[in-house]
């Protein structure tokens, strides 16, 4: 595909984006969405900005949410598992305490206690050939980050059908919505061929099954870790946690990466460091980057710096709170996650008759 091809795609999935932007609004029950991470470690404020606060405007506008905990899918880039079932209570208690709260139209669940879900892989294999999967540009990424980064010596057959496993997680519950960023449009439009395709071939004589997910693309920028020149990531060594104290933020603040011009101005192309901790403080203030940078003028990188402590402290000062009592109730992490394991497995086995009636496979 052509770069004008390409971004001719990306204007049409940004129109459709804002369009059901607006139907969320109007209508929300029209709508599931289907979102989630996985369990390699704490989330850090680049998750905060540019997903949970997201999830949580998404819920309370009264928008059905399955927030999935993609347990199974660790598996496919890291060699290591030890850490898995411990990670993913950690990322219930940052969902809870930013304001996710769980309900029968909220429902947080790990998809490795959702057997039927994943009984749709194999159908959904049949409907994808191997050349769609080794093309995809996101799993390309993923592959070549993964041996770069020491997470795998080689690459398992797991990671090149990790987009039919996506499909699995979104369509299972019908998801018709799913919160994204660019880079993964490409899965959201193979989960559509493989609805698209499973409806033709078996829904023939009947309603369709399965709806066509869209993406709702992220308006939060791309934010840089405090390197200010890569996506931030714990594994960078880059991040800010939300678990982390006021004290730790703050000497990560002072160790970011800045420029030796001490006027500060929003300049995202030339001074993409600078521009990255003026787009942070003003994602905490409400106020534009090029606000902040006027406000902070000639008070060069240690003003700057001390006014992103400052905003970024007090924007997760309720969440650390909320955090450490959380910390101290591990039952009911527990108990959250039983209960959405549940209520995920019944649309589940709904779903999996549904697609063994159309199949022709019932006994």
């Amino acid at each position: 595909m052509s770069d004008i091809d390409t971004n001719k795609t990306f204007a049409a999935s940004v129109e459709r984006s804002n369009k059901i932007e607006q139907e969320i609004i109007a209508n929300p029950k029209k709508f599931r969405v289907l979102t989630g991470d996985r369990p390699t470690g704490r989330l850090h404020i680049g998750h905060y900005f540019g997903s949970l606060k997201n999830r949580v405007r998404l819920s309370k506008l009264g928008v059905p949410t399955m927030i999935l905990i993609a347990d199974y899918q660790v598996l496919t880039d890291h060699d290591a598992y030890q850490e898995i079932s411990q990670n993913t209570k950690q990322l219930v208690i940052d969902y809870l305490a930013c304001g996710i709260e769980p309900s029968n139209d909220v429902i947080i669940y790990p998809h490795s206690y959702v057997p039927e879900a994943n009984q749709l892989m194999l159908p959904f294999l049949t409907l994808v050939t191997s050349a769609e999967l080794e093309r995809n540009p996101t799993v390309k990424e993923e592959i070549q980050s993964a041996l770069q980064n020491g997470k795998v010596k080689t690459i398992n057959a797991g990671m090149l059908t990790y987009p039919i496993h996506q499909a699995c997680d979104i369509l299972f519950c019908k998801g018709n919505v799913v919160p994204v960023g660019k880079d993964q449009l490409p899965h959201i439009e193979l989960t559509r061929t493989i609805a698209r395709k499973f409806n033709e071939k078996f829904c023939k004589d009947s309603e369709p099954i399965f709806p066509l997910p869209d993406a709702l693309l992220s308006k939060t920028p791309s934010i840089l870790g405090l390197d200010g020149s890569q996506k931030m990531s714990k594994s960078r060594g880059n991040a800010i946690m939300l678990s982390a104290t006021e004290d730790e933020t703050a000497k990560l603040i002072k160790k970011a990466k800045t420029d030796q011009e001490r006027h500060i101005s929003y300049d995202p192309v030339n001074r993409p460091e600078v521009a990255n901790l003026l787009m942070l403080i003003s994602l905490c203030t409400g106020e534009t980057p090029e606000k902040v940078a006027e406000r902070i003028g000639d008070g060069g990188g240690g003003l700057l710096k001390s006014t992103l402590t400052e905003a970024l402290n007090e924007e997760l000062r309720p969440i650390r709170a909320k955090r450490a009592e959380l910390e101290k109730n591990p039952e009911y992490i527990r108990k959250v996650l039983l209960e959405g394991s549940q209520k995920a497995r019944e649309i589940a086995v709904k779903t999996l008759d549904e697609v063994r009636t159309a199949m022709n496979m019932v006994i």
